[in-house]
């Protein structure tokens, strides 16, 4: 994902703020690069994979969410989808899709759905993290924000590069890492969550109680990054 600063323009706030960013090749003008990391992992039945990825659907089609997109200086986010689990094998499913309007929004939805699931298994965060970081760095936007949305059931397990490292290189490269924890079952997932996942300016956790509530935690989540 190269980012540079965005073409002066003369309703765009804060130059000086746009103009102390590196620069970069440009693409088409978008206001954030988001990842979203979903957990693809064996734990997840196919029923809760279905939940899932309705959730993801649902929420870039929410007119909140849309509202968020269309108000922004761009009016317009990158977003892809990648899934994870196993160790060095995060996937990316659903390719870059700029969404702009209602109409971009469906087709993403659309393929959301549509994509196979990846075969994964235990819960390498930490490289699904290097892996969404290499996308933002190769991505097709020129982006004024970089985000990478991880979200799951189970703290890091397994990775070739620990969670805490992959973070920490990401941040160093002007990446917001948030997260979006599953708690169900498992006590205190928020918690290892904000100290081994998150980081960058304004980084967050938002938790769902279950599958269930996937997709009301993910909307309120993307409402919150994109604006």
């Amino acid at each position: 994902m190269r980012r540079r600063p965005l073409l002066a323009a003369p309703f765009l706030a804060a130059p000086a703020l746009l103009a102390a960013r590196p620069s970069r090749a440009a693409g088409p003008p978008v206001d954030v690069a988001l990842v979203l990391a979903v957990d693809a992992s064996g734990s997840i039945s196919p029923e809760e994979f279905r939940l899932q990825r309705e959730g993801c659907a649902e929420a870039v089609t929410h007119p909140a969410v849309l509202a968020a997109i269309t108000g922004g200086l761009v009016g317009a986010i990158g977003i892809t989808l990648v899934e994870w689990g196993a160790p060095g094998g995060a996937a990316t499913v659903v390719p870059w899709h700029r969404v702009a309007d209602a109409a971009s929004a469906a087709a993403l939805a659309e393929a959301l759905r549509e994509a196979p699931r990846s075969r994964q298994s235990w819960n390498a965060i930490g490289d699904a993290i290097t892996h969404a970081a290499a996308l933002l760095e190769d991505g097709p936007f020129e982006a004024t924000r970089q985000v990478i949305d991880v979200s799951g059931d189970a703290p890091d397990m397994r990775s070739h590069r620990p969670a805490p490292m992959a973070r920490d290189a990401a941040v160093a490269a002007g990446i917001t890492v948030n997260a979006l924890a599953i708690a169900e079952a498992r006590a205190g997932l928020a918690e290892r969550y904000r100290a081994e996942v998150i980081g960058g300016p304004g980084a967050f956790v938002m938790e769902a109680t279950g599958r269930a509530d996937f997709a009301r935690a993910l909307r309120a989540k993307l409402v919150r990054e994109i604006a």
